[in-house]
């Protein structure tokens, strides 16, 4: 067996820098680490809005939370905000975090669901302090000091400046050991025995070889696609969304600490409020919208004065057949996209870099190791491509051509499943672990209107009385807390505010 000597990182940004970081401080030293980007090739740099994980990736490298959102002019994030989306006037949010508390057999939200179906209990957002929190404009990190108590339930994100970010994890990769090249590559150089990239050219006609070679070259996908012709699979026909306007406004109003995903006749368009701007983009399907009309929309609906042009960025939802092909993985764009309506982008660079350290590789390239990564890197995305059709799939909505196409479009077989469990009696089953648990299914099926027929029958043993002392208890114990904490802007202004 002989041990990985060099590896070499195409591309920087967001994907390339966190691949760097966590390797650096995973391999300390024993690995040569180089990262190749070009000055002259911006990153797509939309992906402003995390989840709860990128708080696990922070701590494995150490980093201290009031100083990263210091340096990327972070915001915190409890949910994310969708409106008009099951009909024209609807408005709920997917929060972060558990509902309730679970009583004997069974999770809260049955026992929500036996009331709330006969009409005697109040909507499911009543039992999430995130979501109340976020209703309310207030925010605190969970404090665990008050016992059995919501305000220890608090479940966070970031919204963040992404180039920020890439730039604050470039001084801490390079400040333990990685080497950047500045340049462009222009091909790679693969070997005639076993097909493996051996060196990148770059524009200058220098070669960089390596062992190992981490593709963050975005949508580019220099070597997973260009150099190894992987291929692609493309679920256009499920996400017909594929461009996207992105611009940043000045701030306006409160700074709320949630995500706004707003429906548009052709898509939807994002708000992300930061401590320095706002970022806004209107994601939509080109066969249902021209760009010009896209763009109109976007800028008609901005909170405060623009601070750029509006940039294109064009796009197809799918997956790289194989993430790791060879001597190459793909980290980011490289290895695939899905629209960032559950932002999910920032996630998948995560879990690619941990799937990646799990089989970290010698220089034999286990072929056991590399179908086990790529079959659970496409389980993970599969999954959270289901999640986001069924944003799409389940509306009421038939106001425009593009609405009435994907309500009545054919979904996935593992989609429909989850929504036949949901229909007949209430059921979430999760499957393998997978990213969204039952409380995220159970948000977006409620909040867009999906009819549950029945609750779970266990649900009955209680007297109805109890159950309704029971959830009564939980949400007037929610809103008590709520009540005590500190708006968003003021807790941010008092721990972690950038000057």
């Amino acid at each position: 067996m002989e041990n990985i000597k060099q590896v070499v990182i195409v591309g920087g940004g967001t994907a390339g820098w966190m691949t760097a970081s966590a390797l650096a401080r995973v391999l300390e030293g024993k690995i040569q680490i180089t990262l190749i980007e070009s000055d002259d090739i911006g990153s797509v740099g939309v992906g402003e809005s995390t989840i709860p994980m990128i708080k696990l990736f922070n701590a494995v490298l150490g980093i201290d939370e009031d100083e990263f959102m210091r340096a990327t002019h972070a915001t915190f994030k409890l949910g994310i905000e969708f409106r008009d989306w099951g009909r024209v006037g609807d408005n709920y949010m997917h929060g972060f975090g558990i509902f309730g508390q679970d009583l004997a057999t069974l999770p809260f939200y049955q026992y929500w669901l036996r009331l709330h179906l006969a009409g005697k209990a109040p909507d499911l957002e009543n039992y999430s302090i995130n979501r109340m929190a976020a209703k309310a404009g207030k925010f605190m990190r969970a404090d665990r000091s008050h016992g059995n108590s919501p305000l220890g339930d608090i479940v966070h994100a970031f919204h963040l400046d992404a180039g920020l970010y890439a730039r604050y994890l470039r001084q801490y990769a390079e400040a333990r050991g990685v080497s950047r090249i500045e340049g462009k590559v222009v091909d790679a150089l693969t070997r005639a025995s076993d097909g493996h990239v051996d060196a990148v050219r770059m524009e200058n006609g220098d070669l960089v070889s390596g062992d190992l070679f981490i593709d963050c070259s975005g949508f580019r996908a220099l070597l997973i696609e260009q150099a190894l012709h992987t291929g692609f699979e493309d679920w256009s026909h499920w996400l017909p969304c594929d461009r996207a306007w992105a611009v940043p406004c000045e701030l306006s109003g409160e700074l709320q600490p949630y995500t706004r995903a707003t429906a548009r006749p052709a898509g939807w368009q994002w708000r992300i409020g930061l401590q320095h701007r706002t970022g806004n983009g209107h994601v939509y399907a080109a066969r249902f919208m021209s760009d010009d009309e896209a763009a109109a929309i976007l800028m008609a609906n901005l909170d405060g004065r623009p601070l750029a042009e509006p940039r294109l960025l064009r796009f197809t939802a799918g997956k790289r057949k194989q993430v790791w092909n060879k001597n190459v993985v793909a980290v980011g764009l490289s290895s695939g996209f899905l629209e960032p309506l559950e932002s999910t982008s920032i996630h998948l660079i995560q879990s690619t870099i941990a799937r990646l350290i799990t089989f970290f590789p010698d220089r034999g390239f286990s072929e056991a190791d590399i179908a086990e990564f790529n079959r659970q890197c496409d389980f993970e995305v599969e999954r959270i491509r289901d999640f986001l059709i069924l944003h799409y799939h389940a509306t009421e909505r038939d106001d425009t051509p593009f609405w009435n196409h994907v309500r009545t479009m054919d979904i996935p077989d593992t989609l429909r499943a989850k929504m036949d469990l949901w229909r007949s009696r209430g059921r979430i089953v999760r499957n393998d672990n997978e990213l969204f648990a039952e409380v995220g299914w159970l948000q977006v099926l409620h909040g867009q209107r999906v009819p549950a027929a029945g609750h779970h029958p266990l649900a009955d043993l209680m007297e109805e009385r109890e159950v309704a002392d029971y959830l009564g208890d939980i949400a007037s114990v929610i809103n008590a807390c709520v009540e005590q904490m500190p708006t968003h802007a003021a807790y941010i202004e008092a721990r972690c505010a950038s000057r």
